[in-house]
């Protein structure tokens, strides 16, 4: 996924989303984006004006929070800088207001395409931020910049202490592409300042390779739309007995529904994921007539987030896959979209998914059935062996 921290757009009605907090492919998206869109024929959507419960408690009121927005208006004031105040105040941590030029940005994103530098980052110790991927081609991968390198600041101003969203925002400008940056750099004992211009550019969250031993390689960076088919359609075109390896490292999120069709890739029907909507339960369930047979490893990190963790949990607790890597980041808590007057946004949290056998994500993470941090693919693909899924 692109991202500055995990898709986000404009849902329409009966959508019900959650959150990541990340930087991917930076200049898509904004601070605590929303990931992990559920489906579009859930009802809740339509109670916008209920109260709605936060993490940690906190209950924010849709409805009042539309009425501070409207009242700010009519002094004259921004509605959705009294939004953000409001939500900010309600102890909801995940809750974020989204412009109308945000929302749209962030629809084109889930579509694959954005305006960035192209390279994704993460989090270095407490307050830093490394760069963890770089697209080729895009500006970032053209000036030289690699996986490991420390962004230090984003036109002058240090990133060190910054919140995600923060050092999103600078790195997406203002969304225009063409429009200049400058990102403070450092690898080993070498510091340098790195002119940028950002650019319109276009992604492919699968990638599909074939390894020296015979098992396939696919590797989903995000859950736009279409990667569930993706998915799907290179597990059936992969070999007969052939084992694979999905490489879920670094996904931050995305569209539920379409985790959920990878996750009918490999099982037959069946839980996918249960989540609370206002104490209400829901379920996402897989379609029949995945591949059950197949050996499958899958790779997770701390990267690994919201609607990769759903299918995650829903491949480990169904017996279906071998996990190996790190433990998730812990994104399982679900946000809904609430209409203000002026045209902006607000996602507040309403509830939080559970796995297939009741596990909690949200805090706490998945962990993986096998520890492995340096040479985790290496172990991966000695584990897919192990189960045959080499030639």
């Amino acid at each position: 996924m692109p991202a500055g921290g995990g898709y986000l757009c404009i849902r329409p009605r009966g959508v019900v989303r959650g959150a990541v907090l990340t930087l991917v492919f930076t200049g898509v998206l904004a601070a605590a984006a929303a990931t992990g869109s559920l489906p579009r024929q859930d009802p809740v959507g339509e109670r916008r004006a209920a109260p709605v419960r936060a993490v940690g408690g906190a209950t924010v009121d849709s409805a009042a929070l539309a009425q501070a927005a409207a009242a700010a208006m009519a002094d004259g004031k921004s509605g959705k800088k009294a939004a953000e105040e409001f939500v900010s105040r309600s102890g909801d941590r995940w809750g974020a207001v989204y412009d109308k030029k945000e929302y749209a940005e962030f629809e084109q994103a889930l579509g694959g395409a954005y305006t960035g530098v192209g390279l994704s980052a993460g989090r270095l110790g407490a307050s830093g931020v490394r760069v963890t991927r770089v697209q080729a081609g895009g500006p970032a991968g053209k000036a030289g910049l690699r996986v490991g390198d420390r962004l230090v600041s984003v036109d002058g101003r240090p990133v060190d202490g910054l919140s995600v969203s923060e050092v999103v925002s600078l790195l997406r400008g203002d969304g225009v592409p063409g429009s200049p940056v400058v990102l403070g750099v450092e690898r080993g004992r070498a510091a340098w300042t790195q002119p940028l211009r950002r650019a319109r550019l276009t992604t492919d969250p699968v990638t599909v390779r074939r390894l020296d031993d015979g098992a396939v390689l696919i590797r989903v960076a995000a859950f736009t739309k279409g990667a569930g088919t993706r998915v799907r359609d290179a597990v059936r075109a992969a070999p007969a007995g052939a084992g694979v390896l999905l490489d879920l490292r670094g996904n931050s999120g995305g569209l539920v529904a379409e985790a959920a069709a990878a996750a009918s890739a490999f099982l037959d029907g069946g839980l996918v994921a249960t989540y609370d909507v206002e104490g209400e339960q829901r379920a996402v369930y897989a379609e029949g007539g995945g591949d059950t047979g197949r050996p499958l490893v899958a790779l997770i990190d701390g990267g690994t987030m919201s609607a990769a963790e759903l299918l995650t949990g829903a491949l480990q607790d169904r017996g279906r896959a071998v996990t190996v890597g790190s433990r998730t980041f812990g994104k399982g808590s679900v946000q809904m979209p609430s209409a203000l007057p002026d045209g902006s946004v607000a996602e507040l949290t309403v509830g939080h998914y559970r796995t297939p056998a009741g596990h909690a994500v949200d805090g706490r993470g998945i962990t993986p059935d096998l520890a492995a941090e340096d040479g985790a693919e290496e172990r991966a693909r000695t584990v897919l062996s192990g189960l045959g899924g080499g030639s």
